[in-house]
């Protein structure tokens, strides 16, 4: 039986990456990051398609030498529709259309945050359908309720900020360079938790909210940098791991709820928040804690990846599930 080899790119954001696969497995998978934006604080949505397009050919063809593959191997060509910036996806998708078209082979769309979902069926040990699998970016917070590699349903999302924008806003005041969120993880593992105390919101059902949490942190330390400048300085350490650890709860909570409602304990976690060393740590605990079975993915696919977008197309062209090239790319995009 001929070998499915799949070509995959993303570009959702600031990562231009791809990757292939062949019959299920991910054989290559490459990521160029952008520099461009640290002098910002943040990523400069402009900035980031330009980069796409310097980079994307480099990588694919990095991508497709290491995994001694062909154009002529390929038997379709799959990209992230969206959600995402609008320049950044329409890099990556106007290449993905155009390659599948110039090879006369099917293109295959995958949703981004199904992908991270996904992204556990790369390597072993792989979840049993059902299963919980919390996604947890700058951008998503939810909880997703997996019934089957495409069949999908979000049991609990955030009403106004992810938690990742939480941990990037804090780090903003913190004034610590972009991506702040590695270095709060990082500070944090040597400091005191408890600390200092942040508010959690009261939210009814599975949803979460952490706009307060921000405003909370904002607040607290323009009272203390008041009465003594160098207060941000001096406890660095114990700012960041009291601030993520109120952060891991919030989403712990939420996610111990979701396992007692649904009955599920096959718990997983995904995005690039799911790299957090704090969260890991917590997820693992309670797992031993509550007997679940925890599946936490490598760090190489916690971050916007290809191989999360291969892996997602595999199981899709097992389905037959082709788009056609006029299919459009959308920066929101429902789940």
């Amino acid at each position: 039986m001929p070998e499915i080899i799949l070509l995959a790119i993303e570009s959702s954001c600031d990562d231009t990456s791809a990757a292939v696969c062949v019959d299920g497995k991910v054989i290559s998978n490459l990521t160029a990051n952008q520099k461009v934006h640290e002098q910002y604080g943040g990523v400069v949505p402009e900035m980031a398609s330009r980069e796409h397009t310097k980079n994307i050919v480099p990588v694919v063809v990095e991508a497709m030498k290491q995994a001694n593959v062909t154009a002529k191997d390929l038997k379709a060509v799959a990209f992230t529709r969206g959600p995402g910036l609008m320049g950044s996806l329409l890099v990556g998708g106007m290449f993905a259309k155009s390659y599948a078209q110039a090879l006369n082979i099917p293109l295959i769309d995958v949703h981004h945050m199904h992908a991270h979902v996904l992204a556990h069926f790369i390597d072993e040990p792989k979840p049993n359908f059902p299963f919980l699998c919390l996604t947890v970016s700058g951008g998503h917070t939810q909880i997703v309720l997996v019934k089957d590699y495409l069949e999908m349903e979000v049991i609990g999302t955030t009403i106004d900020d992810a938690a990742g924008e939480a941990f990037d806003k804090t780090a903003k005041m913190l004034q610590l360079p972009y991506p702040g969120g590695p270095l709060i993880d990082k500070y944090a593992q040597t400091g005191n938790p408890k600390r200092f105390s942040f508010s959690e919101p009261q939210i009814d059902g599975l949803d979460f909210s952490f706009s307060g949490l921000k405003t909370n942190v904002l607040y607290f330390l323009q009272k203390e940098s008041k009465l003594n400048p160098s207060f941000i300085q001096e406890n660095l350490n114990d700012i960041c791991a009291s601030v993520q650890q109120t952060i891991i709860s919030i989403l712990m909570k939420k996610l111990l709820k979701a396992s007692q409602e649904t009955g599920i304990n096959d718990i997983a976690i995904a995005g690039g928040v799911s790299a957090n060393s704090g969260l890991r740590n917590t997820l693992s605990e309670f797992g031993k804690k509550n007997n679940w079975n925890v599946y936490i993915p490598q760090f190489q696919y916690c971050t916007d990846n290809a191989g999360m977008i291969a892996i997602s197309a595999y199981y899709k062209y097992l389905r037959n599930e082709f788009c056609t090239l006029d299919i459009p790319i959308k920066a929101r995009l429902e789940f």
